[in-house]
């Protein structure tokens, strides 16, 4: 079960989500990042040594070598993109999709870990909603998303090397995207319809790649 009009495209260079109509959307990405239109959104591949020289130039050569055409909004990681997870989740024929990449190299815990470099985002996500959602519900949606992000590592007793738990990683990014189709919706708090949607798949995608980060890192 997909979004209709939506494509997504999983591979080691990166993580490729097109829209055949353009999506609204808000985002912490490099590039686009804030409100805006985009037809693609990329999530690419970075070196864990990569500082941030040249984040535009890395994206842009990213989007020329898959034919992307702008607008689109770009987040890097430092996750192995090829790992990333989707989860879908359905309520009253509005759908909601999350793709996530995870890497816990770097966990922190907001208002108590140092100030710090920085680094190649390590969990990014990107949720697309088939609905016309207000610009308020968008914002809410990334709180939402959050939310489900602290309940998953929660669960999964990330901790940072102080010993706090851990509310996420130094440099986590988000993407909130709709399709300006289907239902309209004026909030995405966690028990409104759209909001319970975006968390139930985000919390899904985000704990499997937590589980399989920490399998994998034992």
């Amino acid at each position: 079960m997909t979004i209709a009009g939506v494509r997504v495209d999983i591979d080691r260079e990166g993580v490729v989500v097109r829209a055949a109509g353009p999506l609204t959307t808000v985002s912490s990405g490099v590039v686009g990042g804030g409100l805006g239109r985009a037809s693609a959104i990329v999530n690419v591949h970075a070196a864990k040594n990569f500082l941030g020289e040249h984040v535009d130039r890395v994206l842009a050569e990213f989007v020329a070598r898959r034919s992307i055409q702008a607008p689109w909004v770009g987040l890097l990681t430092g996750a192995s993109t090829e790992k990333a997870e989707v989860a879908v989740e359905k309520i009253d024929g509005t759908t909601a999709m999350a793709i996530v990449t995870v890497g816990l190299s770097h966990p922190a815990s907001a208002g108590r870990s140092a100030v710090a470099a920085w680094l190649p985002s390590t969990i990014n996500t990107i949720l697309v909603v088939d609905a016309a959602a207000a610009p308020g519900a968008l914002v809410n949606l990334v709180m939402t998303v959050t939310e489900a992000k602290v309940m998953a590592l929660a669960e999964a007793g990330v901790r940072t090397p102080d010993g706090d738990p851990a509310s996420g990683t130094s440099t986590d990014a988000i993407v909130v995207a709709a399709t300006d189709g289907g239902r309209r919706f004026d909030f995405g708090g966690p028990v409104s319809e759209l909001g319970w949607a975006a968390a139930r798949a985000a919390k899904s995608a985000l704990s499997a790649g937590i589980v399989r980060w920490l399998r994998e890192h034992s």
